[in-house]
């Protein structure tokens, strides 16, 4: 709660100061927005699909994940039961094929029925969400992929259902030997299957894009503690605001950019700028949220909060970098967004080709020959590839520690053939490792080793345990240490009257 001035109180009520009401703060923090994948520009402030292309909308606030978990779920269910149901179609249609004589488990007068009954659950429960799309680009006059998805198994569907209802409508051409119509049945599950496949891929690479960059957000603890009127209070993270005075305890994180007011502190920062040796700080000097403090106690003023942070910069920055657009998918969304008409077009001239020219019965002929066409023709690579490159690589580069500013930047990135890096340890895994050794004095560089590794065996200094590991992957063992004593940045000494320095190595 706060008053038209400066001051906050965690209670609502009248301002003790000027008695006026006191209005409560909404955090920006807690809303939602979501996105199109395929289309970044579009925003919501509630789940649903793309006005564009019909894609479900995925959370732009990437922590936020139960809605998109929950999206994949559903897609898996999908497809697991749109697999299960095809392949019984598939081996009924394609037996003669395959060697496989069905007729032993299904007489020929009820194959067209039992594929019928097999392929209602994968059109009408694993497909239908793509008949809802493509009714939806019909409604927009917005062509999509989606469209020929559904109007293409919808028509194969539609006619392999009258030719099992009203078989007497179609020529003997179009039937077997036992009076059975050639249906299509496999043709339609065996499309929306292999859609389903692409989809829960696509929601699969989107999530495990996105847990890189929930990883960067849990960098950030859930509560601060605040002073308030002299006293100490656990908060959530989203009400601390600029100019409270925060208290960070030995081995915590610090909640928020802002500066030291009182105490120091030796902070790692590893995770935020690489930097493998813990730095300190004073009194005046700025501190990042994010990153952890040492094994002292401090005061800080907030300085940034919410979207402000470091933090949360580097978080927008991955995630925009992977909802931007590089040059190849605009040229791909336009040869997409022709591609659709084009087909469409062509399956329609198809239909009167065939209805003038063709045998007779020309139009059952043309109606085949136009679903073919429809069928065929999906733009799913030309729309899915790019964008889901451009995801997938900009989140496996934050799992690594590198960011990308756009897709445009990403797409250049495959032109180079040398890169300079401007100062040593620009590179870095964040944690130093012991890469050689030299003994200047009688014992072995083993001796050494173990020694430097006995000595180090109780400190939590990331050089002492860059010694440690390289003296486990040498196959090296410390002796039991005994009156070990710390003393900061300086220097470690042991019973073993060896003294090591962290500052001179």
């Amino acid at each position: 709660m706060h008053c038209e001035g400066d001051k906050k109180y965690d209670k609502a009520g009248d301002c003790p100061v000027c008695g006026m009401d006191l209005k409560k703060i909404e955090s920006a923090g807690n809303k939602i927005m979501y996105t199109c994948p395929m289309h970044p520009e579009v925003r919501s402030d509630s789940p649903g699909s793309c006005p564009i292309c019909g894609m479900d909308l995925v959370p732009l606030n990437k922590k936020e994940s139960d809605e998109e978990t929950k999206n994949y779920r559903k897609m898996l269910r999908r497809f697991i039961i749109s697999l299960i149901f095809t392949f019984p179609v598939f081996f009924i249609a394609m037996g003669d094929m395959i060697k496989f004589d069905i007729v032993h488990l299904i007489p020929m007068k009820f194959l067209n029925w039992v594929q019928l009954f097999l392929s209602i659950p994968v059109v009408f429960y694993a497909g239908w969400i793509f008949f809802k799309r493509g009714w939806a680009s019909v409604i927009r006059r917005s062509p999509n992929m989606w469209t020929l998805i559904s109007i293409g198994t919808g028509a194969a569907f539609l006619f392999s259902l009258i030719g099992v209802l009203f078989p007497g409508l179609y020529p003997n051409e179009f039937k077997d030997m036992h009076g059975n119509v050639m249906t299509y049945f496999e043709a339609a599950t065996v499309i929306i299957t292999l859609v389903l496949i692409g989809q829960v891929l696509e929601l699969k690479a989107h999530g495990k894009t996105n847990s890189a960059i929930r990883a960067l957000m849990d960098l950030t603890p859930p509560m601060a503690t605040v002073i308030r009127n002299g006293k100490e209070k656990e908060i959530h993270l989203e009400h601390v605001m600029k100019g409270d005075i925060l208290k960070v305890k030995p081995g915590g994180k610090i909640p928020v950019d802002g500066e030291i007011r009182q105490g120091s502190a030796v902070i790692d920062e590893s995770m935020i700028t690489g930097e493998s040796v813990p730095i300190d700080k004073k009194t005046g000097d700025k501190v990042i949220g994010g990153t952890i403090n040492g094994n002292t106690v401090f005061e800080m003023v907030a300085e940034k909060v919410g979207s402000e942070t470091l933090l949360a910069r580097i978080i927008d920055l991955v995630n925009e970098a992977g909802m931007s657009k590089a040059p190849v998918q605009k040229l791909a969304d336009k040869v997409a967004n022709y591609f659709v008409p084009i087909v469409v077009s062509v399956s329609i001239l198809t239909f009167i080709v065939w209805v003038i020219w063709g045998p007779d019965p020309a139009y059952v002929f043309a109606f085949v020959n136009a679903i073919s066409v429809l069928v065929i023709a999906c733009p799913c690579a030309i729309g899915l590839a790019t964008p889901m490159s451009v995801m997938v690589g900009t989140g496996r580069g934050a799992q690594s520690g590198i960011l990308v500013k756009n897709a445009a930047a990403l797409q250049e990135l495959g032109k180079v053939n040398l890169l300079v890096v401007d100062k040593t340890g620009t590179l870095t895994e964040g944690k130093p490792s012991l890469n050689r050794m030299k003994s200047f004095g009688n014992l072995t560089e083993p001796d050494v080793l173990r020694y430097a590794s006995s000595l180090e065996g109780n400190s939590e200094h990331p050089i002492a345990k860059a010694i440690i590991r390289g003296a486990e992957e040498r196959g090296i063992s410390p002796y039991d240490n005994h009156r070990f004593e710390s003393i900061r940045v300086k220097e470690l000494r042991e019973s073993f009257m060896i003294r090591l320095s962290h500052w001179e190595i």
